[in-house]
C-alpha cells in the first residue's frame, strides 16, 4: 500500500527510515534477541537507548551542560500543571501569553496553583498574530513568562524570542521544537509533546536549568515532581519504551541530515512554497497575520464551508491527507513538520490550483 502525504497535526508524520528501524527492532533490539516493546526498561540494552536520546537531544537542540533533560509522560497537557506545580508557590504571580487554545489551558491550569494571568490575550481577534514584544508588560513579582512557540490551531507563530523582561522564561514548544531555531539557554523550562516533530506520541520532553530544578519544593507526588524523575533518569516509573526509542532515532535522523539548522532552511522552503500559492488568489483566505505566519501549521479558508468539505474529501482521494482545521475552527489546515518532504507540499500545491480552476 502506497503511503499517503501526511499532514496531520499529530500524531503526524514519521521520517521512512525510522519507521523501518522501529520496524526491524521490534522483533529484536540492537542485537539482544529481545524485541523494543518486551525488553526490560532496567536492562543495559535499553538504558543505552536512554542515554544516547539524551545525549542526541543535547547535542542537537544546544541544551547547555547543566540542564536537566527528562522524558516525561502526559503530554503538554500535563506539563500545563506540572510547570506551576513545581515552579510556583500557593499566591506567587505568573504571567501568560496567551495566543490560542493551548495557552489558554496552560493558564487555566497555572491558576489551580498561583495567581497566574493572561497580561496578553488576541482571543477577541480569533487569535491571529502573536505580540510583539513591547506590546506587554510583565508584572514586576512575576516568577516567569509562560508562552507557546507555535498555535497548531490557528497557525499562528513567534519569530523572535519574548522579551521576559528580566524574569524567567517558560515555553511550550510542542509544535515547532527543532524545526526552528531556538535559543535553548534564554529558556529556564521548555517542554514539549513528541508527536510533531520529535517521535510518536506518548512521550514529553521536558529540559529544564538549574533555577528551575532548584525550586521544586519538597513534598509533592512522586510522579509530579521533577527532582523525582530527574533522580532516576526518567526511569521512577517504566516509561514509554517505543516512544523514547523513536525519539532517539528521529534525533539521530535529524544529526545526519543537518540539525536544526537544515530542518530550519527546508521548512522554510515548504511553507514557502504554499503561502505563495495562498497569495496568489483571493479564492484562499489565510487566517494568520503576514508577521504571525506558522512554518509548521498553515489554516486557512474558502468562500464557503461546503467546499472546505469537498476540498478535504477529494485531497484524500488524492492522497493528500490530514488536511481539515481543528474541529474548534474549522477550515483546512496544512502541518508541515520536519518529516514531511518538500514533494508532498509541492503535490499539495498542484491539488489546490485545480480545485480552484474547476470551482473559483
Amino acid at each position: 500500500m502506497a503511503r499517503l502525504h501526511n499532514f496531520s497535526a499529530g500524531p503526524a508524520v514519521l521520517p521512512v527510515s525510522v519507521v523501518e528501524e522501529l520496524r526491524d527492532n521490534l522483533l529484536d533490539l540492537n542485537g539482544s534477541g529481545i524485541g523494543l516493546m518486551e525488553i526490560s526498561h532496567r536492562s543495559k540494552t535499553y538504558q543505552a537507548v536512554v542515554d544516547s536520546a539524551v545525549a542526541r537531544v543535547k547535542r542537537t537542540l544546544g541544551v547547555p551542560d547543566d540542564y536537566t533533560v527528562l522524558f516525561l509522560q502526559g503530554g503538554a497537557s500535563l506539563q500545563f500543571y506540572m510547570t506551576a506545580l513545581n515552579l510556583l508557590r500557593p499566591g506567587e504571580e505568573a504571567d501568560y501569553l496567551v495566543t490560542g487554545t493551548w495557552a489558554q489551558k496552560a493558564l487555566k491550569e497555572a491558576k489551580r496553583v498561583g495567581a497566574a494571568k493572561g497580561i496578553w490575550d488576541d482571543a477577541p481577534n480569533n487569535f491571529k498574530r502573536v505580540p510583539q514584544n513591547g506590546e506587554y508588560t510583565v508584572r514586576e513579582n512575576a516568577v516567569y513568562l509562560h508562552y507557546t512557540s507555535n498555535n497548531t490551531i490557528y497557525g499562528t507563530e513567534y519569530h523572535h524570542l519574548p522579551d521576559a523582561q528580566g524574569h524567567h522564561l517558560i515555553a511550550d514548544l510542542s509544535s515547532d521544537i527543532a524545526g526552528v531555531p531556538v535559543n535553548i539557554a534564554a529558556h529556564d523550562l521548555i517542554y514539549a509533546g513528541a508527536q510533531k516533530n520529535l517521535g510518536p506520541s506518548g512521550v514529553t520532553l521536558v529540559i529544564l536549568s538549574p533555577w528551575a530544578m532548584s525550586r521544586v519544593p519538597e513534598g509533592l507526588p512522586a510522579m509530579l515532581d521533577y527532582k523525582v524523575h530527574a533522580k532516576d533518569g526518567s526511569m521512577y516509573n517504566t516509561p514509554n519504551c517505543v516512544g523514547i526509542y523513536v525519539l532517539e532515532r528521529v534525533f539521530a535522523w535529524m544529526e545526519a541530515n543537518g540539525g536544526v539548522a537544515g530542518a530550519t532552511a527546508r521548512n522554510a522552503k515548504k511553507a514557502g512554497t504554499l503561502y505563495t500559492e495562498l497569495d496568489r488568489t483571493p479564492f484562499w483566505r489565510p487566517h494568520a497575520a503576514l508577521d504571525s505566519r506558522s512554518v509548521m501549521n498553515v489554516t486557512w479558508r474558502l468562500p464557503s464551508e461546503e467546499l472546505e468539505e469537498k476540498f478535504v474529501k477529494e485531497a484524500k482521494a488524492a492522497t493528500l491527507d490530514g488536511l481539515k482545521g481543528h474541529r474548534s475552527v474549522g477550515g483546512i489546515r496544512a502541518s508541515m513538520y520536519n518529516a514531511l518532504e518538500q514533494g508532498s507540499v509541492d503535490a499539495l500545491v498542484s491539488f489546490m490550483q485545480e480545485f480552484e480552476r474547476k470551482n473559483g
